[in-house]
């Protein structure tokens, strides 16, 4: 059982970094990383959002989604708003930039998924992004349990 359970781990990192390495090859034509991905497909379903509520929907700190955004922003990808008179509180939006090449990008993605899982019968892909999922939220509620435990 420990074997299998390293293998698990071990073959979900490595799916993990060569489905990055495969992003980032679709990014790079449009500048932009793997990692600036997320923040621009959640700014494409809630422009107007501040930092601080973009990293709370990534899960990323907000040191890290300050920078991202600059880079986005130096790209022309997303422009910056200020919100009622506090020049330290921002509403991000898309550029039209932006706004052309994402569904580009959105292709590219679907081609890429649909490479990676050619072997797979529809309902095998129905089955690993349910356990996929499953898992995921099972990783989200034992970090939300730590940080709690941490504040005591």
């Amino acid at each position: 059982m420990e074997i299998e359970n390293m293998h698990f781990i071990m073959l979900n990192n490595k799916i993990f970094r060569n489905n990055q390495i495969q992003l980032d090859k679709v990014m790079k034509k449009y500048g932009l990383s793997s990692g600036s991905m997320p923040y621009l497909f959640i700014l494409e379903k809630n422009e107007g959002v501040s930092l601080h509520q973009l990293s709370q929907k990534i899960g990323n700190d907000k040191a890290m989604t300050t920078r991202t955004i600059k880079r986005l922003i130096e790209l022309g990808y997303v422009y910056r708003v200020g919100k009622d008179g506090d020049c330290r509180a921002y509403q991000l939006y898309l550029t039209e930039k932006a706004k052309v090449i994402l569904p580009r990008i959105h292709g590219e993605i679907e081609e890429l998924v649909d490479l990676i899982t050619e072997d797979l019968t529809p309902r095998e892909k129905e089955i690993t992004l349910a356990a996929m999922k499953k898992i995921f939220m099972r990783i989200l509620l034992l970090k939300t349990e730590e940080e709690i435990d941490e504040k005591k």
